[in-house]
């Protein structure tokens, strides 16, 4: 098991989106952005789509940079929020595409009653602009907030998701999501390893934990960008406990996108995606 006086400098980053979600930047330019912090292995996780994975890789490719076929699929708990991570997916499994279509006619009619809702409580957003935000990706929440503060009605895209975009707040709809052991089924479908996103985001992560790892979860996000040598040793803890891969990454959206989260910004240990590899491996 990793210690956290044995994570040197990062080499890793395993927690990345891009335009094909909710991030700013196109795959190819996250890859290009990877190689100039000197990261040699990265996983492209976009939030419920596959769609950059391809040009990601030809990319990574061209400038020597391993990319991980990865995923992050939202899904359905009672209190906090709970994102599987997948790890070494096949991006066209069938199972996993049928899922993913789902997911993105949700989200397109998410995004329509989001902007409903805003404009009825007299705060005005364009849902064409909105869909250009997206890119043609994912349409989430951030897309709404950007649009939000290019209007004038917020001032960042945090400030925007505390104003109208969180729950209670008039413009937050929920989302169609998978149960979380329905979203491990569906990674490990996809030939995948299963690992719990930013735990701390967790209500009562103990309790989760146990069920999670009943279901068949194979790591625990510890190196995660925000949390402090005091929250990774916990968790540093708990995948000991549990036999769970520990993995981490920055959560990288984009350029002052959210403080705290840039790209490389975690020391991730080098072995990491050996040890996911052998996981995938007992799996299946």
């Amino acid at each position: 098991m990793a210690r956290l006086d044995e994570v040197g400098t990062p080499t890793l980053d395993l927690h990345l989106h891009s335009t094909a979600s909710d991030g700013q930047l196109s795959p190819a330019d996250v890859v290009s952005l990877a190689a100039r912090h000197g990261l040699r292995t990265i996983a492209l996780t976009d939030h419920d789509s596959t769609d950059g994975i391809n040009d990601a890789q030809t990319a990574g490719n061209l400038l020597g940079i391993e990319v991980i076929p990865g995923i992050e699929l939202s899904t359905a708990v009672d209190a906090g929020e709970l994102h599987m991570l997948g790890y070494l997916i096949d991006p066209n499994n069938e199972q996993l595409m049928a899922r993913l279509a789902q997911f993105r006619d949700s989200r397109d009619r998410r995004a329509e009653v989001m902007v409903e809702r805003l404009n009825a409580a007299g705060v005005v957003v364009d849902l064409v602009r909105v869909r250009e935000l997206s890119a043609g990706g994912a349409i989430g929440r951030p897309h709404v907030a950007r649009a939000l503060v290019e209007s004038g009605q917020a001032t960042s895209t945090n400030d925007a998701f505390e104003r109208y975009l969180i729950p209670g707040r008039a413009g937050f709809v929920p989302h169609f999501r998978l149960e979380p052991v329905g979203a491990i089924e569906l990674i490990h479908a996809a030939g995948g390893v299963a690992v719990l996103a930013h735990p701390f985001s967790v209500a009562d992560l103990h309790t989760t934990l146990l069920k999670l790892v009943a279901a068949g979860l194979d790591g625990l996000e510890v190196f995660y960008s925000l949390y402090n040598d005091e929250q990774r040793s916990l968790l540093v803890t708990l995948a000991e406990r549990y036999g769970l891969v520990p993995t981490g990454g920055s959560d990288f959206h984009g350029f002052g996108e959210r403080e705290g989260h840039e790209i490389g910004s975690s020391k991730v240990p080098a072995d990491t995606v050996d040890r996911l590899r052998d996981a995938a491996r007992r799996l299946h």
